[in-house]
């Protein structure tokens, strides 16, 4: 593959959510293979202080670029961490051949486009159970369970971790400063959370026990009792969103890749079905409360991804989180002469 083709699978690649869209990644290619690295320069002390969820946006992105690299023909293989001389070489994918691209190489990679982070109120609309299975088993190819939150006691419980989080987070003068600095206002920005992807409302008025990352608490009024209205209006739809939760049986960089590699297909899957999703990761930033959610679960195993998943709203908006250009994450190395 030349420089050309290789661009094109990176510019797919990097559509990848990552955490805060800090986009912790850099790429050295060849004619036979892209080298992946975590961008070091990138990071989040305060929140990802092991830069455990900066690695598993690399998995979702080593993903996505293999979806793109099938839809281009191409068969790859990937290799995980193979590297011991620099543990932030993450992931190797050599092109081994070529392919007639399936219906599903071109569903997926189609899908690389649509998919956006929606933290909107999703319509109250039931998640198909033939989709969450199916999920379930793409997540397994990757060594990664999924398991959806659907007994009362395990929502009741993952609902309070999740607000205990949010407000250990939100009292944390650190972490609030961290969060504003990757909070972006111009359109034109290549990095960050656009602040028209985030809901202008307090997350606790929203119609749902979920509650979002409060992206813009740091600038907003303390919070008041809202306004009561109509006494006589009906009460606003809730949303019934599927929340699952992705997990390994190890908790290192290995299993972190994995477990982003089936986020990443999972994200796919999900857009192709026409739903959305969006992170609840606030309960698994914290050792105590990510701990307290595998005793309280019973899990067998370490938590590493909590989605919402539903269908957006009609009225979604559609603000894209910018990516960086594919020259500042791409060196082309060519064939020696």
């Amino acid at each position: 593959m030349d420089e050309q083709d290789w661009a094109q699978v990176v510019a797919a690649a990097t559509r990848a959510p990552s955490i805060h869209n800090t986009q912790p990644w850099r790429f050295v290619a060849t004619p036979d293979r892209l080298e992946v690295y975590l961008d070091t320069e990138r990071a989040l002390p305060v929140l990802d202080p092991t830069r455990r969820q900066q690695v598993i946006s690399c998995g979702s992105l080593v993903e996505f670029a293999v979806v793109a690299l099938s839809a281009a023909g191409r068969d790859g293989d990937v290799d995980l961490l193979t590297d011991d001389a620099d543990p932030d070489h993450l992931a190797t994918i050599e092109v081994t051949g070529t392919r007639e691209p399936t219906e599903e190489d071109r569903r997926l990679a189609a899908a690389i486009a649509q998919r956006h982070t929606v933290r909107a109120a999703f319509q109250p609309r039931a998640v198909p159970v033939d989709l969450v299975d199916r999920l379930q088993a793409e997540a397994g190819l990757f060594d990664t369970w999924l398991k959806p939150i659907t007994r009362s006691e395990e929502e009741v419980a993952t609902v309070f971790l999740i607000s205990r989080a949010e407000e250990m987070e939100q009292s944390d003068p650190a972490y609030v400063a961290e969060l504003e600095r990757w909070m972006r206002t111009d359109a034109a920005a290549v990095d960050g959370v656009p602040v028209e992807a985030v809901p202008a409302g307090d997350p606790h008025a929203r119609p749902s026990n979920w509650l979002i990352r409060d992206f813009v608490a740091g600038s907003r009024e303390q919070h008041a009792f809202l306004s009561s209205g109509d006494p006589d209006a009906p009460p606003p739809a809730v949303e019934r969103p599927v929340v699952v939760l992705l997990g390994t049986e190890g908790d290192d960089r290995y299993a972190w890749l994995q477990s982003g590699r089936a986020l990443g297909r999972v994200l796919l899957q999900v857009t192709v079905a026409g739903l959305a999703a969006s992170p609840l990761t606030q309960a698994l930033d914290w050792p105590a409360t990510r701990s307290r959610m595998q005793s309280r679960l019973s899990l067998v195993g370490h938590p590493q991804m909590l989605l919402r998943i539903g269908y957006p709203p009609e009225a979604a908006g559609s603000a894209v989180s910018g990516r960086r250009t594919v020259a500042d994450v791409l060196r082309f190395v060519p064939a020696s002469s």
